[in-house]
Parts: C-alpha cells; structure tokens; sequence
C-alpha cells in the first residue's frame, strides 16, 4: 500500500504539471505558433535541459540515491548528515563551473546543437542569447534534484514531484503579460525559466529543514561516499539520458528542416509525455529507493515482485495509451493547438510526428521501470551498454530513413526523426530486459500468460470503441467543441477498456502490491 499511496502522490502532481504543460503548450503556440521564434525557443531550452536530466535528475539522482539509501540502512544520522553537506558542496561547485562554462561557449554549444540556425544569422544570435538567459536553470535544477532525491529516500514524495508545475505557471503568466513588455517577445519565456528554476529549488528547502537535512555544504571529493557517487555517476551520465540525447540528435537533424520542424517534434513529444508522465516517472520516482531497500536488505523475492508489479501497472497503461495517441492523434493536436498562429498544417505535420512516437510510449514506459532494477543493485555499467546500442539505433535509422523519405519525396522527412525515437526506445527496452532475463533479476512469469490475454482483449474493446467514436469526429467545429468530442472518445475508449478488462476477468486486487 506504501507504494500504491507514494505512486498516487507522485501520480497526482505530475498529472498536474502535466495538464498545465498541455495548457502552456496551448497558451504558448497561440501567442508564437510553430515559428522560427519558437523554434528559437524549443533549440535553446531543450539544451539547460537536456544537461538537467544529464546531469542532476538522470545520472546524478541514480547514483545519489542508492548510496544515501545504503547509508541510511547501515549508518548513524550523523554520517547521512555529513555525506549530504559533502555532496551538496561537490555538486554545487562542479554545476556552477559548468554553467558559468556553458555561458562562456554558448555560441559554439548552440552552432554543435543547431548548426542549421548559422546559416540564419539572426536566428543564431537569438538561440545563443536565448541559452545564455535559460543556462542558469541547469544549476537551479541540479539542485533541486539532489534535494528531490534526499526527501524522496525519506518518503516524501508531495514537494519534489509538485515542483515542475512551478515552470508551466511561469511560463504561461509570461507568454501572456510579459510578452508585450519585451522588446524580443520569445525572451519572455526565457526569463520565466530562470525564475521558475529558482522557485522550484526554493519550495524544497522548509521540508529539509524540518527533517534536519538542510546542511550546510562542503568540498571534499575525497570523502567515500562522494567517490562512489561520482564512480556510479560517470557511466550513469549517459545510461540514463538516451532518450534525451535521441531527442538532442533529432533537433540537431530538424534544425536543418524546413521552419517549424522543431516545433512539430516538440508538439508531437509533449503529447506521448502524458503517459509517460503519468505513470511512468511517478513509478520510476517511486520504485527506484524501495528497490535501493530491498538490495540493502537482499531481499530478492521482494525485488522481483516490486518490478513486476511496476511492469503489470506500466502495460495496464501503457498499451491503451499508445493506440490512442496513435488514433486519435489529429484530433488530440486540433483540439489542442490548432488556433491563433497555429495553422492547419502544423496539426497535420505534428499528427504525423506524434503518429510515429506513439509506437515508443510503452517502451519509454518501461524503461523507467526496468533500468532502476540495475541502478538499485549499483550496477550503471549495464543500461549504459544498452544506452550506447539505442543511441546508434537512433542514429542510424535516422540516416536510413531520412535517405528513404527523401529518396521517394516525402514532404513530412521530420517523422523520420520520431519513428527513430520510437525504435531506439524500443530497442532499449527490450535490450534491459535481456539482460534482467538472463541474470535472473527478473522474468515475467507464467501469470504474464493470462495478463497478456486479459490485456488483449480490453485493449481490442479500446480500438473498437475509438473506431466508432471517430466515426461521429467533426474536424470543423469551434475549440471547444473540439476539445469536447476529443473528451467524449477518451471517455469511450476508457470505458470500453475498462469493461472489456473486467469481462475478461481482471481485478483490481491483481494489482495489489505488499
């Protein structure tokens, strides 16, 4: 039940965030549609970014976390104290370095991560000013992922995981008032990243406080546990972060697309975020310090049945969700998006990226889950071996099909770059499995037998039902009477799922964790 209450907490806010990223991503597409401006935005974000979850919630929270956990199963509060104040002083002079650095060599850092912007000079010079104002975000977020990952080693959940919708509030206050108030409008938002990153650590720090783990940092690399963090941490920095380095690749490709390419990726990439916010990261949050218990205690049947729990609930949730985006897919981005400077076309471009993502959901789903069952073991050398494998997936299915999109003149080549981020995904996944398969951390069992059948058959119900539903789809109608009917055949397909589910004999008991 701790789990099930830690997931609900976790679930919650990040549904949250999640709707009010779904109403940002409206209020900013209205005001900036699918522009070069906002192309200009999505490039110079994407890269404070990307070094965030590199760096501070990716590799750093599962190197920090197993290691605090082990401290505190087998130490005195007082040594938790000290390796808190050591790591809080490493990671805050070794992130300031790094952004006052990234500062210094934004331009270079924007042409290796947008070289298509140099041969717009303007474009150029506002992606490197944009960098410059968002680059502080990196230091505001590393630190509050370590603090994140202090309070959720202690079980509290509610402030790290309600943090995020600090941002999307920022950033639709200033896309509607401060816009007019700036002489480059697209700087707005840059401002609001920067405030919200601050307000975001900010929040962290009375609950700290009240758990008398606010201590006063100190440099010492050569305390152990800050040596085996960062031994854990080296490799980790890139086992955790393939799916952002896939998604860097591909703006890195779209950059040299035609305007608005970025934009319909970005569009595309925030809806499949749904889901995989949902319950993928609120499970991965959650199971990742319980499965660092279990390890400490070697508890081993505890530890496969905590991971395949997760995976039960992540397939519960993840097949449905992909057949929807995947259908309803130009009426989710007509609903959603499509007014102001947001064109018919832009729908029908971001439809198609979102189409080919969608194929990815549950294996970006899954990887939340299954990548934790090596980082609680402090095994990081594994899921980096994979990482290198889904990066040259993507980098490769990227060339082939990019060259075949061209090759038969395909006016849509950016959903090449999504359907490359879908079979990386893919190929992670299943690759993590292998490898929990063969050294016997976990298996899917021959109760899978009757879930697959169960699964099936509600998720044919869902299929069935959003085939009807969209039978009735009327693409011509105001907004909100699109976001009407897009509400309606959500409301379908989960009820027809749900029943087919429980005909089928599932019950919610079979979800049931101890």
């Amino acid at each position: 039940m701790a789990l099930w209450r830690s997931t609900f907490v976790v679930s919650t806010m990040t549904m949250l965030s999640r709707v009010l990223g779904l109403l940002r991503d409206m209020v900013l597409l209205t005001v900036f549609g699918a522009s070069k401006e906002f192309d200009v935005f999505v490039v110079a974000f994407r890269i404070p970014n990307f070094f965030r979850r590199l760096f501070a919630e990716g590799a750093f929270s599962q190197a920090f976390i197993p290691v605090l956990t082990e401290y505190k199963s087998e130490r005195l509060h007082a040594e938790v104290q000290i390796l808190i104040s050591r790591v809080f002083g490493c990671l805050l002079v070794m992130m300031s370095t790094i952004t006052l650095l990234a500062m210094i060599a934004a331009p270079a850092i924007v042409y290796i991560y947008a070289p298509g912007f140099h041969d717009h000079p303007e474009k150029f010079a506002h992606a490197v000013e944009m960098f410059r104002l968002t680059i502080p975000y990196l230091l505001f977020m590393s630190l509050t992922a370590f603090a994140s990952s202090i309070l959720n080693s202690y079980g509290s959940f509610f402030s790290p995981a309600f943090s995020p919708v600090l941002l999307n509030i920022a950033m639709i206050a200033a896309a509607w008032w401060l816009t007019p108030y700036v002489d480059t409008p697209i700087m707005s938002l840059g401002w609001a990243v920067l405030i919200a990153g601050f307000i975001q650590l900010a929040i962290q720090i009375p609950e700290l406080w009240r758990k008398k783990l606010l201590i006063t940092p100190k440099v010492d690399f050569k305390h152990e546990g800050v040596k085996k963090i960062l031994k854990l941490m080296l490799p980790a920095l890139f086992g955790v972060s393939v799916t952002q380095i896939n998604l860097l690749l591909n703006t890195v490709w779209a950059s040299f697309m035609q305007d608005g390419s970025v934009s319909w990726l970005y569009s595309a990439e925030r809806m499949t975020e749904l889901p995989l916010g949902l319950i993928g990261v609120a499970i991965g949050t959650v199971i990742l310090p319980s499965l660092s218990a279990r390890h400490a205690e070697q508890n081993t049947e505890k530890f496969k049945a905590m991971i395949d729990w997760a995976a039960r609930v992540i397939i519960l949730v993840g097949v449905p969700a992909s057949i929807a985006l995947f259908m309803l897919s130009t009426p989710i981005i007509q609903s959603l998006f499509q007014r102001g400077e947001f064109t018919v076309e832009d729908t029908h471009m971001t439809a198609l990226a979102l189409q080919c993502m969608s194929g990815g959901v549950l294996a970006f789903m899954l990887i939340k889950v299954f990548a934790p069952g090596f980082y609680a073991q402090q095994d990081t050398k594994t899921p980096v071996r994979v990482g290198l494998i889904a990066v040259a997936t993507n980098a490769i299915s990227n060339v082939v099909l990019i060259t075949l999109f061209k090759y038969i003149d395909w006016h849509a080549p950016h959903m090449a770059l999504a359907a490359s981020s879908s079979i990386s995904a893919l190929m992670n996944a299943g690759l993590l499995y292998f490898y929990l398969h063969q050294r016997g951390i976990y298996r899917f069992g021959g109760h899978w037998k009757k879930i697959a059948i169960q699964y099936t058959i509600a998720n044919l119900a869902l299929i069935a039902g959003l085939l009807v539903g969209l039978h009735y789809y009327q693409s011509d109608l105001s907004q909100w009477l699109r976001i009407g009917q897009l509400i309606g055949l959500c409301c379908i397909g989960v009820i027809a799922y749900v029943v087919a589910l429980f005909i089928a004999g599932f019950r919610v008991r079979d979800l049931r964790h101890d």
